[in-house]
């Protein structure tokens, strides 16, 4: 106690210089309207900027959400597009008809959102990992994609996290095609530019550009048509070959992939029932 009674003591004239500033302080800026306005400007200046600083570390911590909502909103603008485009195809096909149905259309796809948690580029075989799996809803041989193009497929499931081919994989084929155009070939990786892949076996008939789009064909329960895919850079054909082969710049930059789409096709085990069934009569 006599120890705090001689810091008192001592720094008392401190004490009671703060004091005498503070109390000129409260009278110079109550009692003239000049000073009263400048410590009330400064005042909200310093306060709109503790504002807005603890607005933008606020915001920061809250990126992750943002970005989940962005994906979820661009996936169902993504699917919705897919869904018109099979509507206008049905119009097209019926335009004669007195009766139309395309409810099937509208509904026989639908995203599940998904995080990459491993992810190879540069090896012979890549393949990716996401973070959702069979409770998720996802299953084998559903197709993958992300905002900017197909991704791969899966291949093994688990209760919570799931492997995918990925496009990178030269055991992946895919059916595809020059967009605008019915003539379809297949999607395979060469094993060499990781940004690149080859369209091959597109039939000698088939007309493109380079730079034109080729997307999915939509000839299978696997990807919807009209996927992007990647642009064309350049083609070849050998004088003896019936067909070109296109290579092709892929839309999906593989080595940022972070957040993809799993695609179920709610049609998928009728048609795989049907195929099945059709391989059997073959047989027989």
């Amino acid at each position: 106690m006599s120890e705090l009674l001689k810091f008192l003591v001592r720094f008392s004239s401190w004490f009671l210089f703060f004091v005498y500033l503070i109390a000129g302080f409260v009278l110079l800026f109550s009692g003239n309207p000049f000073q009263h306005h400048v410590y009330l400007t400064s005042a909200n200046r310093v306060a709109s900027g503790l504002y807005s600083t603890t607005n933008s570390v606020s915001s920061y911590f809250f990126l992750k959400e943002i970005n989940e909502d962005l994906q979820r909103r661009n996936s169902d603008l993504e699917l919705e597009i897919y869904r018109l485009n099979d509507v206008i195809r049905n119009y097209r096909e019926k335009a004669y008809a007195d009766t139309m149905s395309v409810d099937s259309a509208l509904s026989r796809y639908h995203f599940v959102i998904a995080h990459v948690i491993n992810n190879s580029v540069n090896r012979a075989h890549n393949y990716i990992t996401i973070q959702k799996g069979r409770l998720d809803g996802i299953e084998p041989e559903m197709g993958v994609m992300d905002q900017n193009g197909i991704v791969g497929i899966v291949n093994v499931v688990g209760d919570h996290t799931a492997r995918l081919i990925s496009v990178l994989n030269p055991y992946l084929r895919l059916s595809c095609k020059v967009k605008g155009h019915d003539q379809v070939g297949s999607l395979v990786w060469d094993g060499q530019d990781p940004g690149e892949a080859l369209l091959e076996e597109l039939p000698k008939h088939s007309e493109f550009t380079p730079g034109d789009t080729i997307v999915t064909s939509g000839y299978s329960s696997v990807f919807p048509e009209g996927v992007p895919v990647g642009t064309v850079l350049s083609s070849t054909r050998d004088i003896e070959d019936n067909f070109y082969t296109l290579r092709v710049k892929l839309f999906t930059d593989f080595s940022t992939l972070s957040t993809v789409r799993v695609i179920r096709d709610n049609m998928r085990d009728e048609l795989s029932a049907v195929e099945k069934e059709l391989e059997i009569k073959n047989i027989k």
